[in-house]
This record gives C-alpha cells, structure tokens and sequence, in this order.
C-alpha cells in the first residue's frame, strides 16, 4: 500500500487563506488525500515530529483536527539517533531543522510520498 507523510503545514493547509490560487489548489490536494486516509486507500505516517508541532499549535480547532487525522496514522515513527543524524546531513543541505526532522521521519518509514508545503 502506498504509504504518505504529511508535514504540519499540509493538515493546516484547509484553514488558510483560500483567496491565493496557490493556497486553494494545495487544500483541494490534500482533502483528497485525506479523504484517501480515510477510506484506506494510502495509508498515513505520523511521527513524534508531528505530535510536538501540533501541541504547541496555539489554535485549538486547528490543533484538534490534525490530532484526528493523527489518529488515523497506521504507523508513527519516532526520532531517534539515526534520524537526528540524518536531519543534521538535511540541514547541512539548506533545510529548515523541522522540516529536516519531518524528511528523516518519512525516509526512515520509506513512505513512497512525503509533503511539504510551505507557507505563503
């Protein structure tokens, strides 16, 4: 089964603002693919990363739907040594730490898709 890991900006992405071609086109992507989740047809990864971004999501709508989606990963990878590691080599490389973080979470599950949106 194909497997995806969506970055926090990728569940948030709905609640942006929809006016901005680039932002409307993004969240119907992602609808899709959660509507994907949910009907089983992908399966989700979630990650400790994930977990700590959303709890210090300071809007609590925001913050309950993504624990919904959560909820729903079949599998969830935590950070360990080796993905600290690979996300020290994936800064080195120009990427943010957390955004690092997520790209170790999702190489070290093989997800076949990983998300990163980035804001604007």
């Amino acid at each position: 089964m194909t497997r995806v890991y969506l970055d926090t900006s990728a569940y948030n992405r709905p609640f942006d603002d929809q006016t901005q071609p680039k932002i409307f086109l993004e969240t119907q992507a992602v609808i899709i693919i959660l509507q994907m989740i949910e009907a089983k047809a992908i399966e989700l990864i979630g990650s400790s990363v994930l977990e700590y971004e959303n709890s210090r999501n300071p809007y609590p709508i925001k913050q309950e739907a993504m624990s919904r989606y959560l909820q729903l990963a079949e599998l969830r990878q935590e950070v360990d040594e080796a993905i600290r590691q690979r996300a020290e080599e994936l800064e080195q490389d120009g990427l943010r730490a957390i955004d690092a973080l997520h790209v170790a979470c999702a190489e070290a599950v093989n997800s076949d898709f990983s998300s990163l949106v980035t804001s604007g």
